[in-house]
């Protein structure tokens, strides 16, 4: 997902739309290049082959794309924001299970990261093939095909750091250079045989699936004309509805005009069959090939850009919603949204690599595409069926009619792409993985959360001031911030009193209680104030953006600056030689880490749960640096984390006589 500025693209305008035109549509825009040439591979041509492609393929787009993404889930908007996790955030308050197909949408949809880039990249390089006298150096699969392709992917990563700022402008002009040449190729080739438009009667799609030599399974190459239609949804905040509606249409009709002017020209073979022969390029005027592999290597590095900024946000949502442990997020530009994690750039450059080295070609890419994103796709009908019910407040009839047709159509899809798991199986285990990963770390967190034991903070008010007004105790801190998790102002973690009270008693001139409280918005920032003690005792309560970094240390700092403008506390330090706004001298955050105590007896389970929680946290982000604190500033305690204890020792005392 490229980003740009969000509300001037959302606007419904010549510019917003040439913008979505490059930020969308990457994915599937892309898909003319191979998509046909996997229906056919090596089949012999025959009429009703062609046509049925067409209609299914036609069919498809109108059904899946248009009906239920254009039109439907564009409307499942979460203040403007789309994607699998924002419809999450929507609809987890209704349904409780409901963070099992949205963990699963989401990992099958990283794992098409894997694979997209690789497949589009290779289809556009393995065209070169066609032109003469390079037939026998671009082969598909040989080395030199193969080292371009590693050599393409590798570029757009390593370029990933930098953001898409100065580049990104490009896109959507790119795009629409692409997808007039996808209207006009084919245009031309329709021209010359106008009864192709015969194919887009559903019969001829009847026909392949039911009479058609193992048709059903078909299905399975048909179904790559429509995988970057989540994408469609995914990048909703960052276009707008109206603009993607909008140039939907110019998009479709040149797909469309594609595939049926491929379709036109194999109508010219019947009874041949090519081997190694890719329709999209075979339709293109000799002189125009290299101009053409040019303009299509180009649009495949937009849709693998698009598709790579799509995973980074996707996996910002997931730490910010506890789906996923924190890891390092950088900003590379100043552009709302743009975010780069290097872990997962490398994670994907490595899965991409593996990809383009284990299969090498195209034709072996296809037999392994399509699987995951198809239960994405399922995910987000589960997902739908909620939002329809419980915030639309649809009725049950036509939110089961609708259901019941995505259903039909996805479930036909999922059976013929099934038999892809066996070419598949390294996204597969790749998806496993992810879904291992945010399995864990959600329900960890709920088992942890047992731990928190939480007291009334009224009961400690007076110990606190106390404390802050007993010279006798060295001053450990002018303003001592701890973080906590209390939903409730009026309580507090009985662990954090410990550590102010109890464990080495720390006085400070003021106290403060920090609550970060995710927003259902996606860029939402504001915070409230609540005085407990006079001038003594504070609290602060952060709402932010599912989308928002925590960079507590920047945000706590514009709260005191803003307490000191208004006069509603005396913030600086007492002492003369501190008295200056650089308030990170006077400030000490105290972070509490936990341990998994070897006094917990739990069930087996729970047991497997929490020790592969700890593990996977040891190759996380320290809560230190998620939340933006620097050293110098911060104290990090370590606590035991004991759930539940064996309250029962047979541990009994002897008396020697």
């Amino acid at each position: 997902m490229a980003h740009t500025n969000g509300r001037q693209a959302q606007k419904l305008s010549v510019a917003g739309l040439i913008v979505t035109l490059g930020i969308i549509y990457g994915d599937i825009g892309t898909s003319p290049l191979y998509v046909f040439k996997s229906i056919i591979n090596n089949r012999v041509i025959t009429e009703q082959l062609v046509y049925g492609a067409i209609s299914c393929v036609f069919w498809t787009l109108t059904l899946q794309t248009t009906f239920k993404y254009v039109f439907l889930t564009l409307r499942a908007d979460n203040r403007g924001e789309g994607g699998i996790f924002s419809l999450y955030a929507l609809i987890n308050r209704y349904v409780k299970w409901i963070y099992v197909p949205a963990i699963i949408g989401a990992a099958m949809l990283l794992a098409d990261g894997m694979i997209t880039p690789p497949i589009s990249v290779a289809s556009a390089i393995e065209g070169l093939g066609g032109v003469k006298g390079l037939e026998k150096v671009f082969v598909p699969g040989n080395n030199l095909t193969v080292g371009i392709v590693v050599a393409i992917i590798s570029v757009i990563f390593f370029f990933q750091r930098f953001g898409t700022k100065i580049i990104g402008f490009a896109f959507g002009p790119v795009m629409l250079i692409w997808f007039s040449m996808l209207f006009i190729l084919g245009f031309i080739q329709v021209v010359d045989h106008v009864q192709i438009f015969k194919s887009l009667n559903p019969y001829y799609a009847y026909d392949l699936l039911v009479n058609y030599p193992k048709g059903f399974w078909l299905l399975g190459a048909v179904f790559l004309c429509t995988t970057g239609a989540e994408a469609l949804y995914s990048d909703l905040g960052h276009c707008g509805r109206q603009n993607i509606q909008v140039s939907w249409m110019f998009v479709k009709i040149a797909l469309v005009m594609s595939y049926m002017g491929q379709g036109a020209w194999l109508m010219q073979h019947l009874g041949e069959s090519p081997s190694n022969m890719n329709p999209f390029f075979e339709m293109m005027p000799h002189w125009f090939l290299i101009v053409g592999i040019a303009i299509a290597t180009l649009a495949t590095i937009i849709a693998s850009q698009a598709l790579i900024s799509g995973s980074f946000t996707l996996i910002n949502e997931a730490i910010s919603l506890n789906f996923w442990p924190r890891v390092t997020v950088k900003f590379p530009t100043d552009q709302k949204g743009q975010i780069y994690i290097p872990s997962l750039n490398f994670l994907l450059w490595v899965g991409c690599i593996t990809m383009i080295l284990f299969f090498r070609k195209v034709e072996h890419m296809e037999a392994a595409y399509g699987f995951s994103i198809i239960i994405t796709m399922i995910s987000t009908t589960i997902l739908m069926n909620f939002y329809l019910l419980n915030v639309r407040r649809w009725g049950h009839l036509p939110v089961a009619i609708i259901i019941g047709i995505f259903s039909v159509v996805e479930i036909s899809f999922f059976v013929a792409n099934a038999v892809k798991i066996k070419e598949a199986y390294i996204t597969f285990v790749f998806s496993l993985s992810m879904i291992f990963v945010m399995m864990i770390w959600h329900r960890a967190r709920k088992i942890a959360n047992r731990y928190l034991d939480f007291v009334k903070l009224k009961d400690y008010l007076e110990p606190l001031v106390d404390l802050s007004a007993d010279k006798d105790m060295p001053k450990y801190a002018t303003h001592l911030v701890y973080l906590t998790k209390a939903n409730n102002h009026r309580e507090i973690e009985h662990r954090i009193i410990d550590s102010i009270l109890n464990r080495k008693p720390k006085r400070a001139d003021i106290y403060w209680f920090i609550h970060i409280d995710r927003s259902d918005s996606a860029y939402g920032m504001e915070y409230s104030i609540r005085e407990l003690v006079d001038d003594k005792v504070m609290r602060v309560d952060f709402k932010l953006g599912f989308r928002i970094q925590p960079r507590i240390n920047i945000c706590f700092k514009k709260v005191m600056q803003e307490l000191n403008e208004s006069h509603e506390l005396g913030i600086y330090s007492k002492y003369e030689s501190l008295k200056s706004k650089d308030f990170h001298t006077d400030i000490t955050y105290v972070i509490i880490e936990s341990f998994f105590s070897i006094e917990n007896e739990l069930s087996i389970r729970e047991d497997f749960i929490m020790d592969a929680y700890f593990n996977i946290k040891q190759l996380a982000q320290s809560d230190q640096k998620a939340f933006g604190l620097d050293n110098d500033m911060t104290v990090v305690e370590h606590v035991p984390l004991i759930i539940k204890a064996n309250q029962n020792s047979p541990l009994k005392r002897i008396y020697e006589s």
